[in-house]
């Protein structure tokens, strides 16, 4: 039976009747003692137990990141890494360094593109043909719902024009009817089947690396959200070798052109589990993102887009989350635009509770008044990415803004009044889409703008967090999200042995300052699995 007890340590527990301590004991990943010193050492003292000297570690729980794509972002973050990346020289430069890594006729592969890099120009393929040296190509933006592919890959893909979806999907081509590379949502699969798929080892050793390298900044868990229904044997293989780090929760993604015999299978795969993982969750995507103008809302954008959801038939897309909620799988919904969140309330109040836990909206990104105050009272989660402020500008110049106009945009990211309406608010960064690292994104909570960077503006500062209520985004709401307050999300006896030790208290920490706070010691289930 593995015990770790850390003593003389400063404790923030976030337990209401015992909010500090100095030391804490776990047994068998489970903790069974917090107190003072002297408390701990009674109540742990046994024969090859690890202890450890906690002077200079300020310890909370476990950090857990509410919505992010571990394992499709492990897999999907190789190649150029374009973040930051405003022109079309700038990319060109990025890839071509990427295509000397590769051999003749090799696909070369990008990742985190921004919209800003074509403002005024078309969004072409043809553009990086010559940087990637004639290979094909394919890059992805940084919210994964749009991608470019050069003509190689799109021959590669057998694509020559454009294709009917069964939802928001698009093969975008020019009036002459041939396609400019531009791939948006499920289209980009077509290409993705014709690339070259890494061995099982290879794919479970780079995801294995992406946790280790979340553990190091102190995550502990997350909440997937990209799970499938071939996703739990990756999590039985990653922790029957010990590489499973991170806790997962698992739900099952549900796609619209999804048969309702493939959603009964769904559903009675059920809900599974391991130590570390558990699946019992469904996940849609009611729309898409702003930007490409697939997100959903009550008026069309300054385009004249964003008129349709991602679901053809949201009557149907309510009747499967009922037909989950009848077999005790609450939801989780993909809803950006506001007339998407409120489709995503409504269809939730026709399908009930369900004890598992609460249903749930991401993202969130504009919200009408009238939506608000329904969080609360009807019981469902909101779960927001305030790291996503990064990509825009509080002149309202970014793409962003510009597509929603400056009254929407203005009811962008409403992270406070969610939460001090009474609505549980969980925090993550949606990675690959933003970075993981929890410092960075409970810094932009708090500060709603690029931590560091102290003379600038925020991005709707009335919005900002507490200190503690960021912290608390990240261990008690995420928690709350997922219906785990009796075990997790505090530093209390019986819940679990998973906590992050920083250098000094997070809370206390100046918000610029917090993304360089060393984070000294992770440990999950009981075991350190990331020490400085």
């Amino acid at each position: 039976m593995r015990s770790l007890s850390i003593i003389g340590a400063r404790i923030r527990t976030l337990d209401p009747d015992r909010p500090w301590a100095n030391a804490v004991a776990i047994r068998d990943g489970v903790i069974v003692a917090v107190g003072d010193d002297d408390e701990v050492r009674t109540a742990s003292g046994r024969p090859g137990a690890e202890l450890i000297d906690g002077a200079g570690l300020a310890v909370v729980p476990g950090l857990t990141d509410s919505h992010m794509h571990p394992f499709l972002g492990a897999l999907e973050t190789r190649g150029a890494d374009l973040a930051g990346a405003a022109t079309v020289d700038e990319v060109r430069e990025r890839l071509a360094a990427e295509r000397r890594h590769c051999g003749e006729g090799e696909w070369v592969t990008g990742f985190s593109l921004e919209y800003r890099v074509f403002d005024g120009i078309e969004a072409s393929g043809e553009l990086f043909e010559e940087a990637v040296g004639g290979n094909p190509a394919l890059l992805t933006f940084f919210d994964f719902h749009t991608a470019l592919a050069t003509p190689p890959a799109l021959a590669a893909a057998g694509i020559t024009g454009a294709r009917s979806f069964d939802d928001a999907s698009e093969i975008v081509c020019r009036p002459d009817g041939r396609p400019t590379g531009e791939l948006r949502e499920e289209a980009i699969g077509l290409v993705v089947e014709a690339m070259p798929v890494p061995s099982d080892e290879q794919r479970l050793a780079y995801i294995a690396d992406a946790l280790a390298a979340m553990n190091r900044v102190g995550l502990t868990a997350s909440h997937m959200m990209d799970g499938t229904r071939a996703t739990p044997d990756d999590c039985r293989a990653l922790e029957g070798s010990g590489r499973l780090t991170v806790r997962q929760v698992v739900p099952f993604t549900v796609q619209p052109t999804m048969s309702d015999e493939e959603i009964g299978a769904a559903i009675a795969a059920g809900a599974q589990s391991g130590r570390l993982w558990r699946s019992g969750w469904a996940k849609f995507f009611i729309d898409g993102v702003v930007e490409s103008g697939t997100a959903w809302l009550e008026e069309p954008d300054t385009e004249g887009r964003g008129t349709e959801p991602n679901w053809p038939d949201p009557e149907r897309y309510a009747a499967v989350i009922a037909r989950f909620a009848e077999a005790g799988m609450p939801s989780i919904t993909h809803a950006i635009g506001d007339r998407s969140v409120r489709c995503a309330l409504d269809a939730y109040r026709r399908a009930g509770p369900v004890a598992r836990g609460p249903h749930r909206v991401e993202h969130i990104e504009t919200l009408q008044d009238d939506q608000l105050p329904r969080f609360a009272p009807e019981r469902v989660v909101a779960s927001q990415q305030v790291s996503h402020l990064q990509w825009m500008t509080p002149d309202m110049s970014d793409p962003w803004s510009r597509s929603l106009g400056p009254e929407r945009a203005g009811r962008g990211f409403r992270t406070a009044e969610l939460r001090r309406s009474g609505a549980v608010l969980a925090l993550g960064s949606d990675w690959p889409v933003a970075g993981f690292d929890p410092r960075e994104c409970m810094a932009w909570a708090r500060l709603r703008r690029r931590p560091g960077n102290r003379d600038a503006g925020g991005y709707g500062e009335q919005q900002r967090l507490s200190a503690l209520e960021a912290l608390e985004g990240y261990t008690t709401q995420a928690a709350l999200a997922v219906n785990d307050t009796a075990v997790a999300g505090r530093i209390m006896p019986g819940y679990r042995g998973d906590l992050t030790a920083f250098a000094a208290d997070p809370v206390d920490c100046d918000a610029d300052d917090l993304v360089d706070l060393p984070v000294l010691l992770t440990v999950v289930d009981g075991r350190p699995v990331f020490r400085a």
